[in-house]
This record gives structure tokens, sequence and C-alpha cells, in this order.
């Protein structure tokens, strides 16, 4: 991903995560390095630890905005498990990308 944190723009990136993330992967166009990833959203697929239904919604909420803040750019969450359409969950393991893993 063009300005990826784990490149080393913000080096401490991992400690923003909410609590409760217990993985976060890149998938999408910026992931498998196409031309247009320069000016794309960028996808995420999140798995959240257990929290209370609260917690969850803050922790997704926060991500959502945490991660928009850091790259400048729309930012498209989206929740591991929550694609069940067979063509789109296919692009998802073709491109998925571990960023974080607790």
């Amino acid at each position: 991903m063009g300005s990826s944190p784990a490149s080393g723009e913000d080096a401490h990136w991992e400690r923003r995560l909410p609590r409760h993330v217990r993985r976060l992967e890149g998938i999408g166009s910026a992931v498998a390095g196409e031309s247009a990833a320069a000016t794309s959203d960028l996808n995420f697929l999140v798995d959240f630890k257990p929290s209370t239904p609260i917690e969850h919604v803050q922790s997704f909420f926060g991500l959502l905005e945490d991660l928009q803040r850091l790259f400048a750019r729309p930012v498209d969450l989206v929740e591991d498990g929550a694609v069940e359409n067979p063509y789109s969950l296919s692009d998802v393991e073709a491109s998925r990308r571990v960023l974080y893993a607790a």
C-alpha cells in the first residue's frame, strides 16, 4: 500500500489500534500493487476480539476514523466473515495481507 503504516510513515501505528482488534488485513487493489491504488480508497478486513456490543461499535468506528486520518484517504472497513458473495470472497482471499495480528 503506497503509504502503508508498515513502511515507517508512523512507526507506532499499531498502538493506535483499538484494544479489541485481533487482526487487521489490507485487501484489494492497494495491496495487490495495481496502478489505480495510488488514487483509490483503501480496503481493510478486521477481526475483533470478543467485546460488548457498545465496545464493538466504538472499536469499529474508532478504527475507521483512525485509518482515514492516518492515510488521508477514504477507507472501506469490512469485518472478517461479513463477505458472503463467492466472487467477492474470492477477490478478498486473493489479495489479503496481514498488517497486524495480536
